[in-house]
């Protein structure tokens, strides 16, 4: 419930620009597909919607760009079929996997 009022409270007074961290992480599948359709919305308005998520899925169904940050530090950014091109994999996961280096981590 916290997280549907903050995304309420944030979208009231019509921004150009919106900020969203995980926006929907704890939500139902149907209280996230109607967070996902307004993110659709907006675009189609031109207005901006910068948000931080840690699923790649999410991430290709509704971003244009992105950024990929790993301990504070830009390593990555372009659209998801740039990135796609440039690591010659056609899985956005795997991509962001490569470039933080998590697949060290189990080494």
């Amino acid at each position: 419930m916290k997280q549907k009022v903050a995304i309420a409270r944030s979208i009231v007074h019509n921004p150009k620009v919106m900020l969203f961290d995980e926006p929907t992480m704890g939500l139902d599948v149907t209280a996230a597909r109607i967070v996902q359709n307004f993110i659709f919305k907006c675009k189609e308005e031109n207005k901006s919607i910068i948000f931080s998520s840690h699923s790649m899925m999410e991430v290709e169904k509704l971003c244009d760009r992105l950024i990929i940050i790993n301990k504070g530090n830009i390593v990555e950014s372009g659209s998801i079929i740039e990135l796609k091109e440039k690591y010659k994999n056609n899985n956005l996961e795997e991509v962001f996997v490569a470039l933080i280096g998590a697949d060290t981590l189990e080494k």
